[in-house]
C-alpha cells in the first residue's frame, strides 16, 4: 500500500490546476491529494504555499503563475478578492459563463443523477459590472474612524471600500455620502464585540429603471441620534432618495435587519419596472438584485411554462409578486404564497398597481398552503417554484406530486438543491426537459437556473 505523503503548512508546491469547485476555487492535485487555491484557472501551472492541510484535502495561497490560461484577464480590484465580492474577476466573462454551465452540469449529474441532462449555455449579461441594485454595507470603526466597507473573508475585520464595482455607481456614491454625514454628526459606529455603538449597516435599494433610492439605516437603539439633521443632509445631497428608513436591530446577531422599521422621511417603498410592469419594493421585501437579468430569468420561466391563457398556475415562494404577476398576464388564474406577510401585502398592492385581478396571494408556508388548495379541489396545470437556497420542503414536494401538474418550472439560486429536488420529481414520473443557467452575479461563482419538468 502506497504511503500517504505528509504536507506541512507554508510548504511551497508546484502543480497544474485541473478543475474549479462550485465556489470558484482551483483544484490542484499533488500525489492525488487535492488542494484548493483561489484566483486560478484550469490548465494553469502554478506555485502555491500550503495554508492548511487536513486528512483529505488542503488549502493553498497562490504565489506565482508559471503558465497562464488564455482565459485570464487583469483583475479590476484586489480588494474584491480579499472581501469575497469578486472572486472570479481574474477570468474573462465568457469563461465565467462556461464555468457556471459546468457547475450546473456537475450538480445535476452528481446530485440529481441526471447523466444526460440538457444543461444549456449560460445566459449572460451585456455588462457584468455595476449591476447590483441593492447594497448592505456594514459600518464599523477602523483606526478610530467610522468606516463603511466589507468584512475580510472568513473574518469580521472591516476593510474600507468606496467602489464595489459590481454595484451601481449611484449606490456606491450614496454610501460614501452617508458615511461622511454620519462622521460629521459624530454618530458612533457599531461594535459587535460589546454590542454598543449606533449604526450597524447602511442598506441602499435603487430602482434600476426609475432611479428611485431607499436608504435604510440599521441602528442599535430605538432612536437615531441627530436624525433630523442627518435626514435633511441626505435629502439635500442625494436627490434620487425618496425614502429614508430607520431599522432597529438591538440583538447581538449576524442578521442584518431587525423586525422594526420607522419611516424617517418620504415613502415606505420605492418603485421599479420589470417586464413592463411597475413594482413597489418595501424595506424588508425581496427583489432580485440584478433587474435586467431577473427579466431574462423570469421570461425564461414564463417561456418554459408555455402558457396559453387557459392554465391555472401555482407560484410558490412568490415574494412581492414579480414572477406571479408576470405569469398572470399569460394565465387564467395564479395562486401564490409567501411566508413573509409584508411581502404579500406588497404583492397585493402590485397586483392593483398593474390592474391584474386573476391572482390570489396568501401569507404562509408553501408546504401548508398547497395541501389546503389540494383539499379545496384546485387543480394546477403548471407549478412554478422559486425557493430559497435550501430548496423545497419534502412535504411540499409530496403535495406537488399529489397534484400531478403537467409541468413544473423550477427557478433556483442553488443548482445543488435544485438538482436534488428535480430527482425527487423524476422518481415520481416527471422528465427533466432542460436546465437553463442564467447569470445574475457576474464576477462571482453564483448562478441561477430554470429547470423544466414535464409529466
Amino acid at each position: 500500500m502506497k504511503e500517504m505523503r505528509t504536507f506541512k503548512k507554508n510548504e511551497e508546491l508546484q502543480g497544474t490546476v485541473v478543475d474549479l469547485t462550485s465556489q470558484g476555487a482551483g483544484v490542484v492535485k499533488i500525489d492525488d491529494f487535492p488542494f484548493f487555491v483561489e484566483g486560478v484557472i484550469p490548465g494553469e501551472e502554478i506555485i502555491f504555499n500550503i495554508t492548511k492541510a487536513g486528512k483529505k484535502f488542503g488549502y493553498g495561497r497562490l504565489q506565482k503563475i508559471l503558465v497562464e490560461s488564455p482565459d485570464r484577464v487583469e483583475i479590476t480590484d484586489a480588494i474584491g478578492r480579499q472581501i469575497g465580492t469578486m472572486t472570479l474577476q481574474h477570468m474573462s466573462y465568457p469563461a465565467q459563463l462556461n464555468y457556471k454551465q459546468s457547475v450546473v452540469k456537475q450538480a445535476f449529474q452528481r446530485i440529481g443523477h441526471f447523466v444526460d441532462a440538457d444543461v444549456k449555455p449560460t445566459l449572460g449579461m451585456e455588462n457584468p459590472w455595476e449591476y447590483r441594485n441593492k447594497a448592505q454595507i456594514p459600518v464599523r470603526s477602523v483606526r478610530g474612524q467610522l468606516e463603511t466597507g466589507f468584512f475580510r473573508r472568513n473574518s469580521h475585520d472591516l476593510v474600507p471600500v468606496e467602489n464595489f464595482y459590481i454595484q451601481h455607481a449611484e449606490i456606491d456614491q450614496a454610501i460614501i455620502t452617508i458615511r461622511d454625514i454620519l462622521r460629521e454628526e459624530g454618530v458612533r459606529p457599531y461594535d459587535e464585540r460589546t454590542n454598543r455603538g449606533v449604526v450597524r449597516h447602511i442598506v441602499v435599494k435603487r430602482g434600476h429603471y426609475t432611479g428611485e433610492m431607499m436608504i435604510l439605516l440599521v441602528i442599535n437603539q430605538k432612536r437615531l441620534e441627530k436624525q433630523e439633521y442627518i435626514v435633511e443632509k441626505v435629502k439635500a445631497v442625494l436627490p434620487n432618495v425618496v425614502s429614508i428608513v430607520q431599522n432597529i436591530n438591538t440583538k447581538q446577531t449576524n442578521v442584518i435587519l431587525g423586525p422594526e422599521n420607522k419611516i424617517l422621511w418620504g415613502k415606505d417603498y420605492i418603485e421599479d419596472k420589470m417586464l413592463d410592469m411597475t413594482f413597489r419594493i418595501s424595506p424588508n421585501s425581496f427583489y432580485q438584485v440584478n433587474t435586467p437579468q431577473a427579466e431574462v430569468l423570469y421570461q425564461t420561466a414564463i417561456d418554459a411554462a408555455g402558457l396559453t391563457g387557459e392554465e391555472t398556475v401555482l407560484d410558490a415562494y412568490c415574494g412581492i409578486g414579480t414572477l406571479s404577476l408576470s405569469l398572470a398576464k399569460h394565465a387564467k388564474h395564479v395562486y401564490a404564497m409567501e411566508i413573509v406577510a409584508e411581502a404579500i401585502e406588497m404583492a397585493e398592492q402590485n397586483a392593483k398597481l398593474n390592474a391584474l385581478d386573476n391572482v390570489i396571494f396568501e401569507a404562509g408556508k408553501a408546504e401548508e398552503w398547497l395541501p389546503r388548495w389540494n383539499d379545496l379541489g384546485v387543480q394546477f396545470d403548471v407549478v412554478v417554484v422559486d425557493p430559497p437556497r435550501k430548496g423545497l420542503d419534502e412535504h411540499f414536494v409530496t403535495a406537488v406530486i399529489n397534484q400531478e401538474p403537467e409541468k413544473i418550472v423550477y427557478v433556483s439560486c442553488n443548482p445543488a438543491t435544485c438538482a436534488r429536488d428535480c430527482q425527487l420529481f423524476s422518481e415520481a414520473g416527471y422528465k427533466l426537459q432542460f436546465v437553463q443557467p442564467v447569470d445574475l452575479f457576474g464576477q462571482t461563482p453564483h448562478v441561477e437556473v430554470v429547470a423544466l419538468l414535464t409529466k
